[in-house]
């Protein structure tokens, strides 16, 4: 038997029991595929992360994300999670008020910035790979059959579309709140969808109005076929969200806050930045803050 330290922490949230929890196993080396599968499978979070030695010295760290069901190529909340663990075990530089490191994932190298207040780790920000616009599902009534709602319950003026920053997801524009929070996945249909398009089946629904003064979406993310009936916070999912929005001219480029999990008791704020000239965004950035639920040891 192997004995295996992980550390628990709750991403894109200051307090306990908010955002969204995560495992981090900062030694996953010796560890093969199955047994990571296994132990994802067995916390049944969102994601479960293993750190390992680069494959290139110049990087920091290689990070293998997992699902319960699968491992992803990157994702969001994982990435920001297990920086700020890495920080925390003084597993990367901590001399200055932020420091910049580079983590290894599925997509390639992944820059992550990490702040400092008082020597503690307190925000993490992840730049994302450049968009990709997949294309419009001008079914309007699938969409809307998927989420177990109306066709009027879709944003009149924006379309659904694959948009990816790494990972690809549907954005499912809604024209409010009500409509969001009344949004249930069919996963049938949503597979049936995804695999007409060649993705994984994972809608993520939207809308402009909100809850929380400050956010500028409301946001909510379904990946039943993952193993991931809702997610509370889906940073991969953030910077294509910020990306659309910006793209299709519903807010300008800067700074944009995506309020999700209210609709689990998980509520989360993810910070995305996207960055622009002309008609082309040249930067994506998704961050947020983390809060250190614990630690514990697992026996495989």
């Amino acid at each position: 038997m192997r004995r295996l330290h992980y550390h628990r922490v709750d991403v894109f949230t200051d307090r306990a029991f908010g955002g969204n929890p995560l495992a981090v196993f900062t030694n996953g080396r010796g560890l093969g595929a199955e047994t990571m599968q296994a132990i994802a499978k067995e916390f049944n979070l969102s994601e479960t992360t293993f750190v390992l030695p680069p494959d290139d010295p110049a990087h920091d760290w290689r990070v293998r994300i997992f699902t319960p069901g699968s491992e992803l190529p990157m994702a969001g909340h994982p990435t920001v999670g297990t920086a700020f663990v890495l920080a925390r075990e003084h597993l990367i530089r901590r001399d200055a008020r932020e420091t910049t490191i580079v983590l290894e994932e599925g997509v390639g190298p992944v820059p992550v910035r990490v702040e400092f207040e008082g020597g503690e780790p307190t925000f993490a920000e992840m730049t994302q790979p450049l968009p990709t616009f997949g294309p419009v599902l001008e079914d309007r009534q699938s969409v809307a059959a998927m989420l177990s709602l109306e066709e009027s319950d879709l944003e009149a003026d924006l379309p659904a579309q694959i948009v990816s920053c790494g990972v690809p997801f549907m954005y499912a524009p809604l024209r409010s709140l009500d409509a969001a929070r009344r949004a249930r996945p069919r996963v049938d249909l949503m597979e049936r969808v995804a695999e007409a398009h060649g993705i994984p089946p994972q809608v993520f629904v939207f809308t402009r109005e909100v809850e929380q003064e400050g956010s500028t979406v409301h946001s909510r993310m379904f990946a039943p076929g993952l193993g991931i009936t809702e997610d509370p916070a889906t940073g991969a999912a953030s910077g294509p969200l910020g990306c659309y929005l910006v793209s299709r001219g519903v807010l300008p480029a800067g700074d944009i806050v995506s309020e999700q999990g209210i609709e689990m008791g998980r509520p989360s704020l993810i910070h995305i930045r996207i960055e622009r000239e002309g008609d082309r965004v040249t930067a994506v950035r998704v961050g947020g803050r983390c809060h250190f639920a614990g630690e514990g040891f697992i026996e495989v």
